[in-house]
């Protein structure tokens, strides 16, 4: 808790995002020396002038138990990059933000979560769509990651939690301002049944600006985006954007050549999104036919020393089974048999022929 203070204190700072904070830990060791810093070293280590000035005056006017004790009062709890309860596919993200903020609970099992994102202006068809997807998913253990707005993203999670699944509500505003505000109660059923997260602040409003960053932590925490139904306008191609420059799968369902509300989902097929028309095709595509099996392989199959190993050789960077066989001295085939056991337990996913990352 005492370490918290000060990632909620950098968190109030506008102009201190992910990579200049990455630089503060770096120059300073830990969250605490960074925060109370004086003005000559930030000046020494780089911090533009105002971003200076903004933290300056956030650590004179801000009270942080204040804000501490308005995360408690909302019923919430903050994860930083330092908690091992990160959710591990975002903190693959290079921006990845620093705090998290969380309603409900974030499991191990939302490490298989597929975004499910669409217009607000949703038609039957649209909403048809999203409901059996959502539920679709649900009923094959993946947790549906969305954005709680109105539309696509509400029948998604209602979808999802109908089906006895799991969801994850990506709010623009803090966790205790719940817009729009026809979905407060949906967003308690959400709490019960996964979390309601955001990177902003106790008490933020859902301010136009704040979409964008919220669309990076949906396609953040998931292994792909479906696109259901968008116009040309529409956020969830900023959403299907965020996914492809991240390198997670990017799907569309096709439309109507007549429908406005289609126009963006063709688009990103004519561009080459994977084309959605069931639900198979999402699983064949991110190698979820199989998430039972992997799930009970987490449970039943007991980690060894050579797990345990390549795990601490693994990051977000690819690395080849050559590369970590010479960095842990075992045999190829060795290594090869063993990462083939940890991906079946969901630990490891192979990004390219031969080569691994961490998947949680």
């Amino acid at each position: 808790m005492d370490e918290l203070r000060y990632w909620v204190g950098f968190n109030l700072v506008q102009g201190i995002g992910p990579m200049r904070l990455k630089a503060l830990l770096a120059a300073f060791g830990d969250i605490r020396s960074a925060w109370e810093a004086p003005e000559s070293a930030l000046r020494a280590v780089g911090l533009e002038r105002r971003a200076r000035r903004n933290l300056l005056r956030v650590r004179h006017s801000e009270d942080l138990d204040v804000h501490l004790r308005r995360i408690e009062q909302a019923g919430a709890y903050a994860l930083t990059w330092d908690d091992p309860a990160y959710p591990a596919l975002l903190r693959q993200l290079p921006d990845a933000p620093p705090i998290l903020y969380v309603r409900g609970e974030i499991t191990p099992a939302d490490e298989w979560g597929v975004a499910l994102v669409g217009t607000r202006k949703a038609t039957v068809y649209g909403r048809e769509v999203a409901h059996r997807l959502g539920r679709d998913l649900a009923q094959h253990n993946v947790t549906v990651v969305s954005g709680l707005a109105r539309g696509i993203d509400g029948v998604s999670h209602r979808a999802a939690l109908e089906a006895g699944g799991r969801t994850i509500a990506v709010l623009g505003s803090g966790v205790d301002v719940i817009y729009p505000a026809e979905h407060r109660r949906l967003a308690e059923d959400i709490v019960q049944h996964g979390a309601v997260v955001s990177s902003y602040a106790m008490g933020t409003p859902p301010e136009a600006a704040n979409f964008p960053p919220r669309n990076r932590i949906i396609s953040g925490l998931s292994l792909g985006v479906v696109v259901i139904e968008a116009g040309l306008r529409s956020g969830a191609l900023i959403t299907a954007d965020f996914a492809a420059d991240y390198g997670r799968e990017v799907f569309a369902v096709p439309g109507s050549i007549l429908s406005p509300s289609s126009q963006g989902s063709n688009r990103l097929l004519r561009d080459g999104a994977a084309v959605v028309t069931e639900v198979r095709d999402i699983l064949e595509t991110l190698h979820l036919d199989q998430l039972a099996e992997k799930q009970l392989a987490r449970e039943v199959l007991p980690a060894n020393a050579t797990e345990a190993a390549l795990w601490e050789q693994l990051q977000a960077e690819p690395r080849h089974v050559d590369a970590l066989a010479r960095a842990v001295k075992l045999p190829v085939g060795v290594v090869n048999s063993t990462l083939v056991m940890m991906e079946l337990k969901g630990m490891v996913r192979q990004v390219a022929p031969l080569q691994y990352v961490r998947a949680r």
